[in-house]
């Protein structure tokens, strides 16, 4: 087999891996988020001052952020269920070194500790879980999308072939869930009337880089005879077309029908692909072609998968949607974010049922044709981890209490009133690896492309050594955060659009 054939099969006939393997997994990003959040106050306890240092900064951040990732997808990954203990009991430790140093200086009850925090106003104009959410998917792919073409990444952790729950397959539905928490029909304020299709418009203006991205990617991909998984999306389809019918799509839907009720119009397109699925020939048609041979021959033949999983995809968005009108109302207090992240975990709880009862009546989770199942276990997955960040922001403005004068980036600030923005202003001068990404993220995952097809090209990805590949990761991982941390250091966006 030909070098180029030996990658393709390397990367096939998967099944990916449990529900629980999942969780467990997905755990690992809040708490390093946590760890360090924790960091940074205890070592404002012992400096008097924040860290204030940029190259000590980026150190730090790559080293708790995206450092463990890299290990628990790779030489740690047998070892999973002990990471999130081991960094939980580490999260315990730092925190109460904070709690007993404050103890020392001040002998405030504990009960009076907790009744300030639960009334402690939050700026409402900002929600940074939903930026280390949308930047911790695109760390998360970055990751993967290299890392998969070597050995130590598991094979049950890669996409699947047909049915299955593996974590690539959840990065691409939480890619599309990321986007649709900060689309423009979810920013645009309430008060504020625009024509009907303004949001049309502007998408049909934001999407033009994904079809050049897409399109670029195809040429490049064909003229080098890159490895690719057919399967995956089809002959000429890749993510970015995906990505961009997508918004466009559902630009035209929230234009027609009320954004508010973008929830009935994903159940509505969710459970109608299913139907047709089960009750057609269409399911055949996606998985083995018009003759049952598998055939590529035709547009429609060769990117069955891509063009048929934009229902799946759309649902996802629009579900997405909603939940981004709801996490966007007005909320300024702890007690306000601790109930919505209690509804959000029940809604969560409540679509791992309808998943369960899906799998069993309908159809198991299956990302090639973004099924019903698969919709609903993306976005349940997505709920929860969206929570975890809340969670993990809620303990840091805790631990912020504890130590005058410490702060954390990317973290909620607490702020004096329910309409001061005082120390909102003070804040945002904080660089942190997550505000870089942030800045500039389609760059990053377009970075991260161009890297991993380099990589490919040069090295022989599947006989690398563990010391090797975790080299390349590290290398790879850090050039591409580094590259982002300056440019955020220089406030340059390169987004022209």
């Amino acid at each position: 087999m030909s070098q180029k054939h030996l990658k393709e099969a390397f990367v096939s006939n998967l099944n990916g891996t449990g529900l629980l393997e999942l969780t467990l997994g997905m755990s690992l990003a809040p708490l390093c988020l946590l760890c360090r959040g924790l960091l940074l106050v205890l070592l404002c306890r012992h400096r008097g001052k924040p860290l204030s240092s940029r190259p000590s900064g980026l150190l730090l951040d790559f080293g708790v952020l995206v450092v463990p990732l890299l290990f628990s997808c790779t030489v740690l990954s047998s070892v999973l269920f002990l990471l999130p203990a081991i960094l939980a009991a580490l999260c315990v430790g730092i925190f109460f070194t904070i709690y007993r140093q404050r103890q020392h200086d001040s002998q405030v009850p504990f009960r009076q500790i907790v009744k300030g925090f639960q009334n402690t106003y939050l700026d409402p104009d900002y929600i940074p879980a939903i930026t280390v959410f949308r930047v911790y998917v695109n760390v998360l792919t970055s990751i993967s999308i290299l890392a998969v073409d070597f050995p130590q990444f598991p094979r049950r952790y890669a996409k699947t072939e047909t049915y299955g729950t593996g974590v690539m397959d959840l990065g691409v539905g939480a890619f599309i869930f990321g986007n649709a928490l900060v689309c423009p029909e979810v920013r645009q304020k309430a008060a504020v009337t625009q024509p009907k299709f303004s949001s049309l418009a502007k998408q049909l203006f934001a999407i033009w880089p994904l079809v050049v991205l897409g399109i670029g990617r195809l040429l490049i991909v064909k003229s080098i005879e890159y490895h690719e998984h057919v399967s995956e999306y089809g002959v000429h389809w890749n993510f970015f077309f995906t990505l961009a019918l997508v918004r466009l799509v559902a630009s035209l839907l929230l234009a027609i029908f009320p954004k508010n009720k973008s929830w009935i119009v994903a159940v509505t397109v969710a459970v109608l692909y299913q139907l047709i699925l089960n009750l057609t020939s269409l399911k055949t048609f996606v998985l083995h072609g018009s003759n049952g041979e598998d055939s590529r021959t035709g547009f429609l033949n060769a990117n069955r998968e891509g063009l048929l999983s934009l229902f799946g995809y759309l649902a996802i968005y629009m579900a997405s949607v909603q939940v981004g009108l709801y996490l966007l109302k007005r909320r300024d207090s702890v007690k306000d974010w601790m109930g919505a992240a209690c509804l959000l975990l029940l809604a969560a709880l409540v679509l791992f049922v309808f998943l369960h009862i899906s799998q069993a009546h309908a159809d198991p989770v299956s990302r090639r044709m973004a099924n019903l199942s698969y919709c609903l276990w993306v976005i349940a997955h997505g709920l929860i981890l969206f929570v975890s960040f809340v969670v993990a922001d809620l303990v840091l403005v805790f631990t912020k209490l504890l130590v005058k004068g410490s702060a954390v980036p990317s973290c909620w600030r607490a702020v004096k009133a329910a309409d001061s923005r005082e120390q909102r202003q003070a804040g945002a001068v904080h660089i942190c690896l997550i505000a870089a990404i942030n800045k500039n993220q389609l760059l990053f995952f377009l970075l991260a492309n161009v890297l991993t097809g380099i990589v490919n090209v040069m090295i022989d990805t599947i006989h690398s050594r563990a010391a090797v590949t975790l080299c390349i990761l590290h290398v790879y991982m850090f050039l591409n955060c580094f590259i982002m941390y300056i440019l955020h250091a220089k406030n340059i966006v390169l987004k022209f659009w």
